[in-house]
């Protein structure tokens, strides 16, 4: 009995930080409009899953100029845990895991050194339209079916 006790109390605090985990990544996306901090109670759908606001008037900011907002709104869907990549961005091949970069804070991986050559060649906001915009997402993302 006091085995079963130590290991309720140890997965109610497992259970607790795992959590607080999900809690602080929902609580450092940003807004894709304004870059502030994204509330949950103002989420839109969008390429299958749900991109988050930081108030009211954003979302309709993002629905005036979609394509605008694009790269931010994808890459929130994947910093969330929403979207998984499966396949290049660039090419829509299949990955090799050691071929990667960084952008906006995201690992991507590549199917080959031309296309991982083509990012790293690039510099901020172009790097994340080569990753994120809606073509590349389309390509080398997949958002997971909700629960």
């Amino acid at each position: 009995m006091k085995l079963f006790s130590s290991l309720a109390v140890l997965g109610l605090f497992a259970g607790a930080a795992l959590g607080f985990a999900a809690d602080e990544k929902k609580a450092e996306l940003k807004c894709p409009v304004s870059g502030a901090v994204a509330k949950t109670e103002n989420a839109r759908d969008y390429n299958g899953g749900k991109v988050y606001f930081c108030c009211m008037n954003c979302p309709k900011a993002f629905e005036k100029d979609t394509a605008k907002y694009a790269e931010k709104a994808n890459a929130q869907l994947i910093a969330s845990g929403q979207a998984t990549q499966t396949k290049c961005p660039i090419s829509g091949a299949k990955i090799n895991p050691e071929k990667t970069a960084t952008v906006a804070g995201v690992e991507v991986k590549f199917c080959c050194e031309k296309c991982q050559g083509k990012v790293a060649a690039a510099s901020g906001d172009e790097q994340a339209k080569l990753v994120f915009s809606d073509a590349a997402f389309k390509k080398g993302w997949e958002v997971k079916a909700a629960k």
